[in-house]
């Protein structure tokens, strides 16, 4: 594993659209080129070891509230087939009828074949991109997402649910509630994180961090479309075991 603790894996979100959540563990993500990004630190290429990992962690869902999410520090394209079986038969054994997975844009021809391995069985699949900012300059000249379309309709087609990343130097009030708005407005649900301080070079600024917080955090807070995450560890996964 090339991370250097050893992070939860299974929680169970009880507010806003409730659902078990796990994060597996896959073959790294294949865009790996994000400057903000460092989850994909928890990968390995070794699919016996991410095997027993993922079955560990899968082995705790329930079904409790018929809904799971899966992610993988990646998209679900880096896990290995063993591994996307076992999701399929967990969520038969127990009932899940909707199944959240997270994206690369570079993979969209390849979801319409992952999809139907799962709804073939009546299994209902929601598929979040992290887009981060709608703002198509600043997102590939700074961010380096590897989105190659500015229209966030065409960027939606394919995909449920957005991801948007704020508290970075040059977001403003306004460009915060619009990239917010606009995902609501393509996409079912929008899930906004607040950049922490991470191994990367880009840095959260605290001064758009507090205007977050003020101007735009209380007018979505209660929102039941949007999911906020002001520490990348709320949804209960990837803590470290040891904290």
């Amino acid at each position: 594993m090339s991370t250097d603790f050893d992070p939860v894996r299974y929680s169970v979100i009880t507010e806003k659209n409730p659902r078990e959540i796990v994060m597996l563990r896959g073959s790294g993500c294949k865009w790996r080129r994000c400057k903000f990004c460092d989850y994909h630190l928890d990968h390995s290429k070794d699919e016996t070891s991410n095997y027993a990992i993922n079955q560990a962690a899968l082995s705790r869902v329930r079904g409790i509230y018929g809904k799971l999410e899966v992610i993988n520090s990646g998209s679900l394209m880096d896990l290995d087939q063993q591994t996307l079986t076992l999701i399929r038969d967990v969520c038969l054994k127990h009932s899940i009828c909707e199944l959240h997975f997270e994206c690369h844009w570079m993979h969209r021809k390849e979801l319409p074949a992952y999809r139907a391995f799962f709804t073939d069985h009546g299994i209902a699949v929601k598929v979040k991109i992290g887009v981060e900012t709608f703002d198509a300059g600043y997102r590939e000249q700074v961010l380096d997402k590897g989105i190659g379309e500015t229209d966030p309709s065409i960027i939606s087609e394919g995909f449920d649910e957005v991801c948007l990343l704020f508290g970075l130097s040059g977001q403003t009030v306004d460009s915060m509630k619009t990239d917010i708005e606009t995902g609501l407005t393509y996409f079912e649900r929008v899930c906004v994180n607040l950049m922490i301080e991470n191994s990367t070079s880009i840095k959260p600024d605290e001064t758009v961090r507090r205007n977050f917080m003020e101007h735009i955090y209380p007018f979505y807070r209660d929102d039941p479309r949007v999911d906020i995450l002001l520490n990348n560890t709320d949804f209960g996964v990837g803590k470290d075991n040891q904290s």
